[in-house]
Formats: C-alpha cells, sequence, structure tokens
C-alpha cells in the first residue's frame, strides 16, 4: 500500500517514522516544513497538497491537534475529499470527537471511500518505539484490510467497533489518564509536606495498590523536575473537553471531570496553555512553598520494550 501521512508533530512524527521503519512507501505533509524535511531525508515523499496525497495513495492517514484541523485537511479548496473515491481509505489518528469524524466519515463514504477513527494511547515515547496502542473504529472487513498496516505503527491493536467509537474510548482513556496525573501530584505534594522521603514515597506507590501506568512514567519526570512528556496543558484540556461532550450527549451527570476542567483551565491562566501538562503540580507547589523533586529520576520517558510486531488485541469473553 502507497499511504499518506499529513501531521508530523510529537506523535505523527514517530508514527510515520515508524512507518519508514518499516518500509511503507511513504507520501508526507506538515505546514511546517522543516519536519516534511526530515521525514524527506529518511526516505519520504513529499506531499504536494492533500488532494494529491489522496489520488496517489491508497490510505491517507491525519494526525492533527484538533478536530478543526482535521476538518480543514479534509474539506478546504485541495483537501483529501476532492479526490476521494472508491477504494480509498481515510484514517484519522488524532485525538478528535466522536461526533465529528462521523460526520467527515459519512462524507468519504458518500465518495465510496472508508473511513477508519485510529487514535493512539500509551504516550510519545512508545510512538516512537512502534510500542503504542492503537484504537480502531471501522467495518471490520476495512479493519482486516489495515490490520498490518496499523501493526507497523503500534504494538497492540483494538478493533473497537463502528466508526467513531475508537475516538469515544481514546478521550475516555485520556480522562482516566488525567485523573490519574491529577491525584499523583496531590499524593507526591502531600508525601513532601509530611515529611516523606520522595525517592520511597515513589516506591511505594509504585508496589502498591495506588499504582498507575502514569505514575510509573509521568510522576517520574515530576520528581526529576522536567516534567517533560511532550504534552501541554492546552491538549489535556481538549481532551478532557471531548470526554465532557460525550458524556453530556449520553446524559451521564459528571462530577469529577468537571473539576478536572476547572484544574486545568486554573493551571493554563497561571502558567500559560503551552506549559507542560505534568506542571499542574506547580499549582500545589507554589501555594504550599514545597519543592516536589528528588535525585535518580529520568529527565524524560523512555520505552526499554524492544519493538516487536503488533497484534490484534482481543476483548475479553470474545473468541
Amino acid at each position: 500500500m502507497k499511504i499518506g501521512f499529513i501531521g508530523l508533530g510529537n506523535v505523527g512524527g514517530k508514527l510515520s517514522g515508524s512507518l519508514l521503519r518499516n518500509g511503507i512507501d511513504l507520501t508526507v505533509h506538515d505546514l511546517n516544513a522543516d519536519l516534511v524535511d526530515k521525514m524527506v531525508g529518511l526516505g519520504a515523499h513529499k506531499g504536494e497538497s492533500p488532494a494529491q496525497m489522496m489520488r496517489d495513495c491508497d490510505a491517507v492517514i491525519t494526525c492533527l491537534p484538533s478536530p478543526a484541523a482535521s476538518a480543514a485537511v479534509m474539506e478546504d479548496t485541495g483537501g483529501l475529499l476532492e479526490t476521494m473515491g472508491p477504494g480509498k481509505i481515510w484514517m484519522e489518528m488524532s485525538t478528535t470527537d466522536e461526533a465529528e469524524v462521523k460526520r467527515l466519515g459519512a462524507k468519504v463514504i458518500a465518495k465510496g471511500g472508508a473511513a477508519v477513527d485510529c487514535p493512539v494511547s500509551g504516550g510519545c515515547h512508545r510512538a516512537d518505539t512502534g510500542n503504542i496502542s492503537i484504537f480502531a473504529g471501522c467495518d471490520r472487513a476495512i479493519f482486516e484490510r489495515i490490520l498490518p498496516l496499523l501493526t507497523k505503527m503500534g504494538r497492540r491493536v483494538l478493533h473497537t467497533g463502528e466508526l467513531g467509537s475508537a475516538s469515544v474510548l481514546k478521550v475516555l482513556t485520556n480522562y482516566l489518564a488525567t485523573a490519574n496525573l491529577i491525584t499523583c501530584s496531590e499524593a507526591l505534594v502531600v508525601a513532601k509536606a509530611a515529611g516523606m522521603d520522595l525517592n520511597t514515597a515513589y516506591e511505594a506507590m509504585k508496589i502498591s495498590s495506588g499504582n498507575s501506568f502514569v505514575h510509573e512514567t509521568e510522576s517520574q519526570v515530576i520528581l526529576n523536575g522536567s516534567r517533560d512528556i511532550s504534552f501541554t496543558m492546552d491538549l489535556v484540556l481538549k481532551d478532557i473537553g471531548l470526554f465532557q461532550d460525550v458524556a453530556d450527549r449520553a446524559n451521564v451527570p459528571l462530577e469529577m471531570n468537571p473539576l478536572m476542567i476547572e484544574i486545568f483551565k486554573d493551571g493554563i491562566a497561571r502558567f500559560g496553555p503551552r506549559e507542560l501538562s505534568p506542571n499542574i503540580i506547580k499549582r500545589l507547589e507554589e501555594t504550599t512553598g514545597l519543592d516536589v523533586r528528588a535525585p535518580g529520576f529520568p529527565s524524560e520517558m523512555t520505552d526499554d520494550e524492544p519493538e516487536e510486531p503488533g497484534y490484534e488485541v482481543i476483548p475479553t469473553g470474545r473468541e
């Protein structure tokens, strides 16, 4: 398959790198010419426009920062929909709104193409090594067609059901990760205030019922002081806002998420929208006057799992 990839940022650049590393014929496009040149230097072709890429490729992947950005790439003059047709596939790997991916997907299907929402989860460090997880919402026949491609970008691939289902589950998991980030931050500040050794507190949390993926990864860069996970507060607010939209459409009266939205709005007001998301802990550090850092922790998250072939994850209770 010839693949187009639009959006070469923190996640997209790493996912497209995995495709190149695994021998995929890849054409790339981004508003940042330096990012395009970097991928061309690694063996990719330079795309002229989204329309040209969809015309010349079997599938085009979008990995963009917002639903509005994806809509522009699809619908603006020179967009993917201009050359969409039978046999073509649009793969939306952005974290986006269920309703929006269904709206755009309907336009793709009306032109004879196929639409997939296939966001990733697991952090930029795992996107870089091909060990990230991928959710895919689409018809089963389309899923089986693209599964070999998805397993070149991710380790664990889950078919979530119809178009839009993957986007719901993506923002659900990001909501859980945000809740973990806030509670880990609060736990570490309380440990410091109570006179606990933070290295010992980290290990206690790690070997206990309070452990989580977020603690094992993000707590380390919090304690290092870099707070660098290549993810910013504005993106967190976008994601938990999308989760709130899902809950509101389903008439579920959430209690935790609205509070989390207010916490991150306050963090953005204090530190700016592009502040690294783990620095949400600075709200408590500033209030208490405490410095929550400890020696021996890394400045960035790394993935020490070897890259292995990806595979489909079968939900519990299914054959």
